[in-house]
């Protein structure tokens, strides 16, 4: 069991009641019943990857975490549930500040809204006003803002920083700008960096090379 506190697993049941409802909808389109708005969806990046990002976050004990795209909180949950057992902190943006009243909310619910810093605007902004440095990075924007996010945050990255962008593999739409990132990520001699067949696909970078002497 991921979440070991109630109110965690209580707001993490509603997320997978939300995203199972969607679905449902979402496949039963039809005249009457028309598709719902995109920005609408949970879209979350479902419970494997969740427990994959969770056991990461443990697993490596970062001290600032940087989420790019809070959407409706689903992946925040599982990012600020491992960064308060081991002292970190997570810093969430969006540009939308409806999706994150209702992120907010829940991570309120949960007990864990103390270990986040909610920014509101432009991802691209907020990360070059930042100082830095990023321990961890989970890459969830909308998709064309991959590459300009990447490029903004990567001279920030710390020593043996984690980059861990979703959506590398599905859906087909975001193909191209997944290509075009991951051609960014290779083109950097000091990113090591795998696609992992999880979820809809999971680019899982390092920042690491081994001729340099600081690490």
């Amino acid at each position: 069991m991921i979440f070991t506190d109630s109110a965690a697993a209580a707001v993490f049941a509603d997320y997978e009641a939300r995203a199972a409802a969607e679905q449902a909808r979402f496949g039963a389109s039809s005249a009457e019943r028309p598709p719902i708005p995109r920005d609408e969806l949970l879209l979350p990046v479902g419970p494997e990857v969740g427990a994959f990002l969770h056991a990461l976050v443990l697993g490596r004990r970062p001290a600032r975490i940087l989420e790019l795209g809070t959407s409706y909180g689903y992946s925040t949950l599982f990012l600020a549930d491992a960064a308060k057992r081991i002292g970190a902190r997570v810093i969430t943006m969006d540009l939308a500040d409806y999706k994150q009243a209702h992120a907010h909310e829940q991570l309120v619910r949960a007990g864990l809204a103390d270990v986040v810093d909610f920014r509101l605007g432009d991802a691209v902004a907020m990360i070059a006003a930042d100082p830095g440095p990023f321990d961890l990075v989970l890459l969830d924007i909308w998709k064309d803002m991959y590459l300009p996010c990447f490029e903004a945050l990567y001279p920030k990255l710390a020593d043996e920083a984690v980059i861990a962008a979703d959506n590398m593999i599905h859906p087909a739409g975001a193909r191209e700008s997944a290509r075009a990132y991951r051609a960014a990520v290779a083109a950097k001699p000091d990113l090591q960096t795998a696609l992992l067949p999880i979820g809809q696909g999971v680019e899982l970078t390092v920042r690491w090379r081994a001729d340099n002497p600081k690490l």
